[in-house]
């Protein structure tokens, strides 16, 4: 019997399968809810899968390698030479179905989670810093309009806000030091 080869197009509602038996004609080509996707894919014929290393994709891999078809991601600029122009789903779908069964093709190594949820933490971190920096930013700036200024950077921020914020005396209301105390918990 011959193992069929399924592209699948991973989105974020509607996924797109495509397959075709070792002779070369299309044997599936349905567009699927996330929901509906495991259920169908459990029932198909094991065989190559295909797709794209992108958001989601090592998850869905996973799973279908516990459901005992074989998962081959890849770059998504190794599927590019095989999608027609205007691109759509259903297409690219087409596209890793066909690149997967090209001989030398390089693929991405299938990561478990934990190798995720590491690669994750620097990109947390910095999002976390931008964040902080963006905050204390505009506290220095919503400061310097009444006329009070801080020297740039986040310590030394941090080190005059408490001082301001006691201080009854800098012609601020309590409510400004109240919203300062705020932004500065924040």
């Amino acid at each position: 019997m011959p193992i069929p080869t399924w592209g699948i197009d991973v989105a974020k509602q509607v996924f797109q399968l495509h397959g075709v038996d070792t002779r070369g004609p299309v044997v599936l080509t349905k567009g699927l809810a996330r929901a509906k996707v495991l259920p169908l894919v459990a029932q198909l014929p094991p065989g190559l899968i295909g797709m794209e290393a992108s958001g989601g994709a090592h998850d869905w891999a996973r799973e279908f390698t516990t459901l005992g078809h074989p998962v081959k991601l890849m770059s998504p600029q190794v599927v590019r030479p095989y999608v027609p122009r205007q691109n759509n789903d259903v297409k690219d779908a087409a596209g890793s179905c066909e690149a997967v069964s090209r001989p030398q093709r390089r693929f991405v190594p299938l990561q478990s989670g934990a190798p995720q949820d590491i690669q994750a933490l620097p990109r947390i971190r910095e999002r976390q810093i931008t964040a902080r920096t963006a905050l204390v930013n505009h506290i220095r700036g919503l400061l310097a309009e009444p006329g009070i200024v801080i020297p740039p950077g986040v310590a030394r921020g941090r080190q005059a806000l408490p001082a301001m914020r006691a201080d009854a005396e800098n012609g601020r209301t309590w409510e400004a030091r109240e919203w300062r105390g705020a932004l500065a918990a924040a």
